[in-house]
C-alpha cells in the first residue's frame, strides 16, 4: 500500500496518472476473489474515471488544486452527496429523498482535487463497533481472511477498501471508535478529531453528543493531510514532534484490562519503543474513566440518542433492521430522559476534572481495541457474544468520544502479526499537537 504522499509524487514525475490509479482501484473493487462487492454499497464508476480524466488534464495544464489531487479515496455511506441517497448502511433509507448538497467535509475533499471512487459499505445507521451489516454483506478483515475476521466498525467497508487497494485512503465517522477500531482491527492508521473540528453537517447522525469524522490511511501523515483539508486548514507539510523529553501518561483503570495476549505484547513493544525514542512513560490512575463507566451504566449518550432518532422507524419498520443492530438500538427504549440530563450534567464534569488530571503528559497511551479481530462466526454463536464483543471492540476508545479528546490508533504490531492499535490521546482542541505526535510515534515504532 502506498501513502498519499507517494502517491502524489508519482503524479508529479509523471510516473502515474490519477486515470491509471483509478483503473487500478476498480480493477481491485471488480476482482471477483476480492471484497469489493461487500465492502461498497455504491461504486462511482463512471463518476471516477471523468474526474481523474479531468485531473490528468489539469495537472497538464500547471493547474493543481492541493498537493493530493487526483488521489481516489472512499467516503463512508453516511455522508451526503448532492443527488445521491444517503442510507447510512441501511435498506430503510433506499428510498429517501436524494441529498441537495454535499456535506461540507466532503464538498471540502472536492476543492482540494480529491476523487471519490464510491460509498463503503458500514455498520447499519453506524451503530456497532463489529462493522457487519447484514443487508450488503460483511467485509472480510484482510488479516487471516481465511478464518473470516470481522474488519470492525463501524466504518467497515472503508477500512477494507484501503487494506485491499480498493482505495487510497477512506473517510469514515468516530462516535465510539469507528474510525479508530476498524483502523486498528485492519493495521491502518486512523484519527479523530476533536469533535468541532470538522463540520457535521450532511453525515447521518448516531449520537450528536459523540459524533466525529475522521480519515484511516495507510500512514499517519494521510490522515493528517485528509483531516486538514476537511477543517479547511493548510496541508503544507509541518515538522513533526520530538519524543524525546516528552511525558507520555498510560491509563491502568480499564484500559488495561482483559488484553488478548497479542494486543497485551505488542503494546508492551511499542511502549520500549517510545522509551527509546527518548519518551518517559508514567502509568497514573485515571478515575474519571471510572466514573464515566459507572454514569453510563443506566443509560449512555449513543444508546439514548440513537433511540430517540429511531424510534419511530423502530415501531413501524423494526422487521428490516438489521437485527445485530435492532437488539441495541431497543435497549434504549428503557433508558430515562432524567438519567440522560444527569449524564450530561456528568459529563461536563468529567470534561473539566479529566483536563486537570492528564496535563502533566504530552499525551495518552491504551491499546485501541482490548481484543483482536475475532471471526464472524463468534458474533453469530448467541446474542451475549455479540454483546461481548461489541462492547470490547468499544471499550477503550468510546470513553474519548464523551471527553471529547482527539485520538489516533497506531499500528503497533508486527509484520505477518494480528493487527493491533496504539491508541494515542490528546488533549481537546490540541489536534496539531496530537498529529505531530503521531507521525513521531509512528517513525518510532518503525511498523
Amino acid at each position: 500500500m502506498k501513502t498519499l504522499t507517494d502517491l502524489a509524487q508519482e503524479l508529479r514525475s509523471g510516473e502515474t496518472t490519477s486515470e491509471a490509479l483509478v483503473e487500478q482501484c476498480l480493477e481491485s473493487i471488480d476482482d471477483p476473489g476480492g471484497e469489493g462487492a461487500r465492502a461498497f454499497i455504491e461504486v462511482y464508476r463512471d463518476g471516477s474515471r471523468r474526474a481523474a480524466i479531468a485531473a490528468d488534464k489539469a495537472r497538464a495544464r500547471g493547474e493543481v488544486a492541493s498537493p493530493i489531487a487526483g488521489i481516489p479515496i472512499s467516503i463512508k455511506d453516511l455522508f451526503d452527496v448532492a443527488g445521491e441517497v444517503t442510507r447510512a448502511g441501511s435498506t430503510i433509507l433506499a428510498h429517501a429523498p436524494p441529498a441537495v448538497r454535499d456535506a461540507p467535509a466532503i464538498a471540502r475533499l472536492k476543492a482540494a482535487g480529491l476523487i471519490l471512487i464510491g460509498r463503503t459499505n458500514m455498520t447499519e445507521f453506524a451503530y456497532g463497533g463489529h462493522g457487519t451489516n447484514s443487508h450488503y454483506g460483511t467485509p472480510l478483515n484482510a488479516w487471516d481472511r481465511a478464518t473470516r475476521r470481522i474488519p470492525g466498525g463501524s466504518t467497515s467497508g472503508g477500512a477494507v477498501s484501503v487494506t485491499d487497494r480498493m482505495a487510497a485512503a477512506t473517510i469514515g465517522s468516530d462516535t465510539g471508535g469507528s474510525v479508530r477500531i476498524p483502523a486498528a482491527l485492519c493495521g491502518l492508521a486512523g484519527y479523530k478529531p476533536t469533535q468541532s473540528r470538522v463540520p457535521l453537517a450532511g453525515a447521518f447522525p448516531l449520537s450528536p453528543t459523540r459524533d466525529s469524522i475522521g480519515p484511516l490511511g495507510v500512514s499517519a501523515n494521510c490522515c493528517v493531510l485528509l483531516d486538514r483539508v476537511m477543517a479547511g486548514e493548510s496541508i503544507s507539510t509541518r515538522e513533526p514532534a520530538r519524543l524525546r523529553g516528552l511525558t507520555f501518561g498510560v491509563p491502568t483503570t480499564i484500559m488495561l484490562d482483559e488484553l488478548d495476549r497479542e494486543v497485551e505484547r505488542a503494546f508492551a513493544s511499542a511502549l520500549t519503543r517510545i522509551s527509546r525514542a527518548g519518551a518517559t512513560i508514567k502509568e497514573f490512575v485515571f478515575q474519571e474513566l471510572q466514573d464515566e463507566a459507572d454514569g453510563s451504566k443506566l443509560v449512555n449518550f449513543s444508546g439514548y440518542e440513537a433511540y430517540q432518532l429511531h424510534r419511530e422507524r423502530l415501531e413501524t419498520q423494526f422487521d428490516q433492521f438489521d437485527p445485530r443492530v435492532s437488539k441495541r438500538l431497543m435497549l434504549g427504549a428503557a433508558m430515562k430522559e432524567s438519567d440522560y440530563r444527569n449524564l450530561r450534567e456528568l459529563r461536563l464534569k468529567l470534561m473539566a476534572s479529566a483536563d486537570k488530571t492528564t496535563l502533566p503528559f504530552d499525551g495518552l497511551l491504551a491499546p485501541a481495541v482490548p481484543i483482536v479481530a475475532p471471526a464472524l462466526a463468534d458474533l453469530d454463536r448467541s446474542d451475549d457474544d455479540l454483546f461481548r464483543i461489541n462492547s470490547l471492540t468499544l471499550r477503550n476508545a468510546a470513553p474519548y468520544n464523551v471527553l471529547n479528546r482527539p485520538a489516533w490508533s497506531l499500528p503497533c504490531h508486527q509484520r505477518g502479526e494480528a493487527p493491533v492499535g496504539l491508541m494515542v490521546v490528546g488533549q481537546t482542541n490540541q489536534d496539531a499537537k496530537l498529529q505531530r505526535l503521531g507521525v513521531a510515534i509512528e517513525e518510532a515504532l518503525g511498523v
